[in-house]
């Protein structure tokens, strides 16, 4: 009889520590199982979360059963949460990255340029995340993909620094279209009905949002917004071709190689004294670590946690409330007001949103 080892994390709802041989269902593949991810659109933060040990096994003997598992029970401190629990863990994760326009707008902040925030958020996310990473691998398929989180960063939080938050994440949440158009093009994907829809949806909200924007308002902030949702759907895409790796890892490096690429401008001070970039003092300090821990950082270990009991959809049907409080916080801390075509265009691309990912298929 064959023996296998199986990692703690295909069998999270053991509570023995001890070994024992059971024919077991062959698991599916990496492959298989990230496509059921894909196709139910979880959040970029959820992609990659199959491993290589998820691999299919050889061809069973005609005299052994189709496949048998040396298994390793781990202790209850890893097992999955409950279903109630794991919706709260997730529901907190939203919650948690809703706060980046509450640090971003801060008073303390004023005048600093986005990509400058972004170093910092990204180096104190680092602190959380390196530490946890366990399996580390390399493929040349890391570079396409970081590269275009360091980009998504960088043009996400200078449209947030330039213009309105709610601009900012809601230009930034029209990545699934970008997704989809390459798909489609590409890929030779087919789009249904329900992909249309969100076509459909976010175009006319971006529309409206940039119509309005170049009538006086800020038309860069817009372009900065609009630039971050494409290259937020390129680092879904890259997490496509990366998904048999640990998301640990691949988070951890996202966040590394970020802060590497962008500490020439944040560390310009430290070079030349008359450097006009701004250095953290003070209070900055503390909300620089908050901006990195609090809102990038715990979340992603809350929402990773969470994924271990509720499906990739549901997931990322409580992550839509991310893009809905960003702007409520910043309108209750710092009195930051949307304006009416804003909320016009983010409404109609929440639409979208909804019901590529939250409203059931049966019903669209």
């Amino acid at each position: 009889m064959e023996r296998r080892t199986f990692p703690p994390s295909l069998c999270p709802s053991a509570s023995l520590s001890l070994r024992l041989s059971v024919p077991v269902s062959p698991p599916p593949s990496a492959e298989s199982t990230a496509a059921i991810v894909v196709d139910q659109g979880l959040d970029v933060r959820t992609l990659g979360c199959q491993n290589k040990s998820m691999s299919s096994p050889e061809p069973a003997k005609p005299d052994e059963p189709a496949f048998t598992a040396e298994v390793v029970a781990p202790d209850t401190a890893h097992s999955a949460p409950s279903i109630v629990t794991a919706r709260l863990l997730v529901l907190t994760a939203a919650i948690m990255w809703s706060t980046g326009g509450f640090f971003v707008k801060a008073p303390y902040f004023a005048g600093w340029p986005g990509p400058v925030l972004a170093f910092w958020r990204v180096a104190f996310a680092c602190l959380v995340l390196l530490p946890l990473v366990r399996r580390p691998a390399w493929s040349w398929k890391l570079v396409p993909m970081t590269a275009a989180f360091t980009l998504m960063n960088y043009t996400y939080l200078s449209a947030m620094a330039k213009g309105s938050a709610a601009n900012a994440i809601w230009l930034q949440s029209t990545a699934p279209v970008w997704v989809l158009i390459v798909g489609v093009l590409v890929f030779g994907e087919k789009a249904t009905r329900r992909d249309l829809l969100l076509l459909l949806f976010c175009a006319t909200g971006i529309g409206v949002i940039l119509y309005y924007e170049s009538r006086g308002a800020s038309l860069e902030a817009g372009l900065w917004g609009l630039a971050a949702g494409v290259f937020y759907g390129g680092v879904v895409l890259g997490l496509r071709q990366l998904r048999a790796m640990d998301s640990t890892w691949l988070a951890a490096m996202n966040h590394l190689v970020t802060a590497i690429a962008l500490a020439p401008i944040a560390m310009a001070p430290l070079v030349n004294s008359s450097s006009p970039t701004p250095f953290p003092s003070g209070m900055q300090w503390l909300l620089l670590a908050g901006f990195g821990i609090l809102q990038m950082g715990l979340p992603y270990i809350l929402f990773a946690r969470g994924l271990r009991t509720i499906p990739g959809h549901e997931a990322t049907a409580i992550g839509l409330l991310e893009p809905i409080l960003v702007p409520v916080w910043v309108l209750l801390a710092w009195g930051d007001r949307p304006a009416w075509w804003t909320l016009a265009g983010g409404g109609l691309i929440l639409i979208g949103l909804a019901v590529r990912y939250a409203v059931p298929r049966s019903k669209v």
